[in-house]
Order: structure tokens, then sequence, then C-alpha cells
């Protein structure tokens, strides 16, 4: 296989005012012609710097060393480090381009999708804006775009997170690269979309005949399509090779606890192993979570949540008098229940009414028509309304954003229970606060830290302490780990379960990674266009679905390779 990049000793060190990080330490490696080649990893491992190195997108105070060679469609090699500012911009977008990480912050968000396409190609090839336009047009037929001339004229708030990622993916190819670099072009998409997504980068690669670097923490996303695999670790290569050996015959421990942090069938109602379990050769033995046993009548009969005959309408369109003549329907006459101490999982793709259930519940959505019981009390009723809002908190997908910034973490949790007036005395309160930092495995140091002073790991479990600080009955997590990297995820997950038998406390989990909601949860709840088309135990549900769609949901998953 003839080699595209060839990178050899590349080192990038991230300079600071009093100091320096070696961000990437010494790497080679060479991405093959007409291949995917996957760089995985957890979070801070140099994945995403390296790609950076390769065009040249690091920040100012970077030192790189080292040599990233580039063979040219004539055969001739380029070192790009070498390039200057101006020689490589030429380069960029046309014979290497690259896909980021968040659509939303990729595009220009004041441009319509369809120009900002068209810069691209009017800046790179020598034809008129009307065959440009023509050019993207087809683009966005080719990347499976529907109805590609009103894409054409949208800007990126008016389109889905799938509909953003395919922009980019025709932004990026517009040009016929040799070499396209996708860092997680994937992340925050449902299964479903995700399956699709990758699948049209590697019909592309296969059309053009380019290479793709692939930058991600989803293993079972590399498993399924990667030709080969680089592991990484503190910016270090820890192993290389085909799919095969590293999925099937992993040598290094790190690689090995990579692989086993993932929930799959046989772990559930064990906790998952951490990369603290392999320093040594053997895993530690663990003992099972005590687990509820909802076969038992009496807990059955305990029912903490009724939801009945739910709809949840909002506006779509209006008449020129202002009047609704049209409503979206998030959720669509829904009913179920969720009994004393059980986990109940709600999976489904992204815009089945997940959230708008999630926040109904919470009462930051006001229901349309139907009940909601906590307690044997409707949320709704103006009298129980301030009194049930203590019983009832969430945990948010994105752990910085749900933390003021201005505030240390001390301060975060302790502000619920001087809201709810739970704990008059400040003393008192920062005592409770450093226990429930303990309780979430952060230290009382961190009383007075701020919230960039951790990793997202960490906020998460701030986020935790935050909700569990005011002993609610019901918590409900909304994609809670969906940003997380397999080590971080298992460590919050089992911090989930450690808090479910230890505090009893009975909670709803949302996500799209069916995987995570199987291990978790004791029933699952499957939501298609604000409906549930299936529901039932979760390993009856994830292990032998009867709805076609949860069968799509299922087939969408990555990782058949290595799934147990």
């Amino acid at each position: 296989m003839n080699p595209i990049i060839e990178i050899s000793n590349l080192s990038v060190k991230l300079n600071k005012e009093d100091s320096t990080f070696d961000a990437v330490k010494d790497i080679s490696f060479s991405i093959p012609e007409n291949h995917i080649t996957a760089i995985v990893g957890e979070s801070g491992s140099g994945k995403t710097l390296t790609a950076y190195s390769i065009l040249k997108l690091l920040p100012k105070k970077t030192t790189v060393e080292g040599n990233v060679i580039f063979y040219t469609e004539s055969n001739n090699k380029t070192d790009l480090l070498q390039l200057s500012e101006k020689d490589i911009i030429p380069i960029r977008g046309k014979k290497i381009s690259m896909i980021f990480q968040e659509p939303m912050t990729a595009l220009n968000p004041i441009i319509k999708c369809g120009h900002q396409v068209m810069d691209v190609i009017l800046t790179h090839q020598k034809i008129n804006k009307k065959e440009a336009k023509e050019k993207t047009i087809q683009l966005f037929k080719q990347t499976e775009l529907t109805d590609a001339e009103s894409i054409f004229q949208k800007y990126p708030h008016e389109i889905s997170g799938g509909q953003k990622q395919r922009v980019l993916i025709a932004m990026a190819i517009c040009c016929n690269p040799q070499l396209l670099i996708a860092d997680e072009p994937t992340t925050a998409l449902d299964v479903r979309v995700q399956h699709s997504i990758m699948n049209l980068l590697k019909n592309m690669q296969q059309q053009n005949k380019m290479s793709v670097l692939l930058i991600t923490h989803d293993l079972g996303l590399a498993a399924d399509f990667a030709d080969n695999i680089i592991v990484m670790r503190k910016g270090e290569i820890i192993e290389k090779g085909s799919p095969d050996k590293i999925f099937n015959h992993p040598e290094h421990a790190y690689t090995k606890a990579l692989l086993a942090c993932r929930p799959n069938p046989s772990s559930k109602g064990f906790p998952l192993p951490v990369f603290e379990d392999f320093r040594i050769k053997n895993i530690e033995i663990h003992q099972p979570f005590i687990k509820n046993n909802l076969d038992n009548t009496e807990n059955k009969n305990q029912e903490i949540l009724t939801v009945k005959d739910l709809k949840v309408y909002f506006p779509s369109k209006k008449n020129i008098w202002g009047k609704s003549t049209s409503y979206y329907k998030a959720i669509d006459d829904i009913s179920f229940d969720v009994y004393q101490n059980e986990t109940i999982g709600i999976v489904g793709e992204s815009g089945c009414g997940k959230t708008t259930l999630a926040r109904t519940i919470l009462q930051l959505i006001e229901p349309t028509e139907g009940e909601i019981i906590f307690q044997g009390k409707n949320i709704f009723h103006k009298n129980e309304n301030n009194k049930l809002r203590k019983e009832l908190q969430i945990v948010f997908q994105d752990p910085y954003g749900s933390l003021n910034p201005l505030l240390s973490i001390g301060e975060a949790i302790a502000e619920p229970l001087q809201t709810f007036d739970l704990i008059k005395h400040r003393h008192k309160r920062k005592e409770k606060v450093v226990d429930l930092l303990k309780m979430v495995g952060l230290q009382s140091d961190d009383y007075n830290k701020f919230p960039h002073q951790f990793s997202g790991g960490q906020r998460q479990r701030i986020c935790i302490a935050r909700a569990m600080a005011i002993e609610p009955s019901l918590m409900i997590f909304d994609e809670s780990v969906s940003a997380l990297d397999v080590n971080i995820q298992a460590q919050i997950l089992n911090l989930i379960n450690d808090l479910k038998s230890s505090h009893q406390f009975t909670s709803i989990f949302i996500s799209h990674d069916l995987s995570v909601v199987h291990y978790l949860s004791d029933r699952v709840l499957v939501m298609k266009n604000g409906k549930i088309v299936e529901h039932g135990n979760a390993s009856d549900i994830i292990l032998h679905p009867k709805h076609p769609y949860t069968k799509e949901l299922i087939d969408a998953m990555p990782g058949k390779m290595f799934r147990k």
C-alpha cells in the first residue's frame, strides 16, 4: 500500500506562560492511499492535535517538530510542516480537507448552507457562480440531502444535526481531496443518523478513491468502518494494526481496557472495568450491584410516577391573525408508569420526543393534554407545583454548560440547599457539600475550585452531586454520558449504579446509546415520532426486539465486530 501521508517523529508541545506540555510525543505512522485509518483513544490522548498538525491548524503558541510528508497525485513529496501559511492555503480544502467535530460551530451561522459550499468551490476551482451552484446542489444530492434545492437556501440553524453534518461532508469533498480528515464526525448524533453518515463517508471514500483519517473515541465505529487502527494514549502510539488485530487480539493493557470499558450484555449488573483495573495483568473481580427485584408484587404496586394520555403539541404555523393553524406533535398520547427504585430507559432518534418528555415531567413545559401523577399528586396542580419541584432533579448532557462558571463548585452544589431552605447555617451546608463531593469521588479540597479547573468527567460528577444534594425522589439523566470517552463513561455509569444501590432513588435515563441504556435500565421505552412503539424488560427489548423500528436502532449500533 502506497502512503499518502507519512508522519515521522511528530511532537507537539503546548506552550503556556510558565510551562510546556508535551501533548504529542515523537509518534510515527503512515496513512495509506484509498483506506480509512482511525485514531482512537480517550480525551486528551493527542488524536485531534495530531490531525490538526497535518494542516497546520494548531495555535501559534505551539511547538511542532518532526515531518509530515504529503505525496501529491503526481507523486511529489511535500513536507507540510515546512510550508508557510501562504503555501499551505491551496492545499487546505482542495487536496486535504477536514470535517470538524461540531457542525453548528463549523458552519457560519449567518451564511446560507449552499453559499458556504459554493465559497470553497469558487476558491479552489476556476468556474463561475452558476456552475458552482449547480455543483453544490449535485453534491447535496450525492450526500443524500433530501430536497437539495431547499437546503441550499437554508441557514445552519434551520436544519438538523444530521443534515448539517452532510453539508460539511459536501463541503469537504467538493474539490475531490486526496485525504479527508474526519474529527469525531458523529459524536452528537443518534445511532441511525450516525450509521447513515458513516455509510455515506465510506461510500464517498470508495467512489472518490480518497484516503480518510477518522478521529474517534467510539471503538465500535472504528471496528465497523476502519481498515487500519491506531491507539493513542497521553500523546503516544500504544498499538496499531488491523481491526481484527486490535479488537480480537489486543496486546497492550490499555487497548484491552478501552474494549472492556464499553457496556455489553454480559456486563449488566456488574461494575464496568476502568483503566485503574488494568494496572496489573488480571482485572479485579467485581461483586454485582444490589439490584431491585421488579417482579416482586409489593414493589410493582409502588408507582412513583404515572404518565397518562400525555400530549405536548407546539404551534408550527400561524395565520395572519396570529392564531395557530397546525401543530407539531412532540408527544402524541403516551402513557406509562415508573415504579419505586427502578430505572426506566428511554431510547429513540433525535426529535422523537425524549427530551420534551423529560422537560414536561420536570414542569418546564406545560402539557397540551393528559396528566402526570407524581407520588399520587398532579405535578401541574398549582398548590403542588413548588412542593414537588424539590423531588425532581435532572443531570444534563453538557456538564460545563449547566454549571455557572462564576461560582465555585462548592457554591454551585450548596445553591439548591439554600434555595429550598434545607440547611440554614452556612458551615453546615459546607459540611454537606464536602460529604457530597466525597460521595461522587472528588476531594474536599475541590470545594473552592471553579468548573474550568475540572475535566468533563469530573464536571459530570459535580452535576450529579448537585442533583443529589436535596435528596430527590426522581432523577432524570438526559444524555448524561454521551459526550464522554469510554473510561470516563464507565466511571460515571458505575457511580450512578452505586448511588442507585445506596440511596434507593428512582431514575429515568435518556440516551441514544442503546448499550448504555441496556446496562443501566430495568425497563426500556422506545420512542418514535412522539409515541411509544415498544416497551418492556431491558434485556428483552435490546436482545430480542419485536418492533421494526427497534430492530433498526439495534442494527445501527456500532461495534458489530466485537459485540457479545
